[in-house]
């Protein structure tokens, strides 16, 4: 059996040590008539509802242990205009460590009054980057210029710092012991690349065998999108490709779309009750497009980043869908009657 690697959260009190040790679900529902088991990670039971509770943690907890970051004294300034910010911003207020979040314009007014919850200042960048026309490098601009003119300040940079990816070796290991090792298939969404190259990491290092589906976003620079569009749903991809992308950690690579994660999402919460985000939604779609191509028998986990309830706006909102994709209720239609009988059946067996 393998072991569970919890390096980063050695030693933690309170809130913090919760992070970590979210339950792996088997979903029985989603796929009707699929000839594997297939298993979901859900990671919005951690603290701060999604996966980069973790990432958060190790690059912060990480530099406390060390002494690089002095609670009460130190600052520190991150680009992210959702869950990393929100883990962050958790576990800054509980170390007392001053936050500054760099945001933009498409960030929601939930997430942003999340963050001022927790204590965090946050600043909003309304002009994109001149040279490229996104806001991510007008966001990183920003940060170069607080980091550079604040005393003793920390940038944590989860798009190059190898302390985001070793995190989720935890998160594989603990997929790994669950399963005692039989992970056949893994399908994880690529943002920053963390995850992903966490759990690859995981994989070779331990021989599991395991067939990692990255899962990228359409108009992404991650893995050479098929075509060039704009993003409605967050959270996977990125329009510039991060430095700890490696893109040998992923065996192979599902592009999907705005709808693909809407049909997704609505799918898993009729079938499976698991209200979930934008990049589980495109996980599922992933999931689906890969099926016929998993051997019968196989052990397939997908990593579901957080929950639905920050998306109730867009992807749960029948009106934001209509208005960007029209009538599409139909491609997210449950299970049949039948179906549910029968299983009610054999739960009564």
């Amino acid at each position: 059996m393998a072991s569970t690697e919890r390096e980063p959260e050695t030693g933690l009190k309170g809130i913090l040590s919760t992070v970590g040790g979210t339950p792996l679900v088997e979903l029985e529902r989603l796929m009707p008539g699929f000839t594997s088991r297939v298993f979901a990670k859900v990671e919005r039971f951690n603290p701060g509802g999604s996966v980069k509770d973790r990432s958060a943690l190790n690059m912060v907890a990480t530099k406390i242990r060390s002494g690089e970051l002095v609670p009460g004294r130190s600052t520190v300034i991150e680009s992210s205009s959702g869950n990393l910010a929100i883990g962050l911003a958790q576990i800054c207020g509980y170390y007392g460590l001053r936050l500054v979040c760099v945001v933009d314009t498409r960030t929601t007014r939930q997430n942003i009054g999340i963050l001022r919850a927790y204590g965090a200042e946050v600043e909003i960048i309304t002009e994109p980057d001149p040279a490229t026309g996104e806001l991510l490098p007008a966001r990183l601009h920003r940060v170069a210029e607080l980091v550079a003119t604040t005393p003793d300040a920390y940038w944590p940079d989860q798009y190059a710092n190898p302390l985001n990816r070793r995190a989720h070796e935890t998160t594989m290991a603990e997929v790994a012991e669950a399963l005692d090792g039989k992970v056949d298939q893994l399908v994880v969404a690529a943002g920053t690349s963390g995850t992903l190259g966490g759990c690859a990491e995981y994989i070779r290092r331990h021989r599991l065998g395991t067939t990692v589906n990255a899962v990228d976003a359409l108009g992404s620079a991650l893995f050479d999108s098929p075509v060039d569009c704009a993003r409605l749903v967050p959270g996977h991809g990125a329009s510039v490709a991060p430095r700890l992308l490696r893109r040998a950690d992923a065996d192979r690579v599902v592009h999907v779309g705005d709808l693909d994660c809407v049909v997704g999402c609505r799918t898993l919460v009729r079938r499976e009750a698991i209200l979930a985000g934008g990049s589980s939604g495109a996980v599922v779609a992933a999931l689906t497009r890969l099926a016929p191509d998993i051997p019968p028998g196989s052990n397939v986990v997908i990593v579901l980043p957080d929950g639905g309830d920050r998306y109730l706006d867009t992807i749960y909102d029948d009106t934001w869908v209509q208005r960007h994709f029209g009538d599409v209720a139909h491609l997210w239609g449950g299970p049949t009657t039948t179906g549910i009988v029968g299983q009610l059946a054999d739960i009564a067996r």
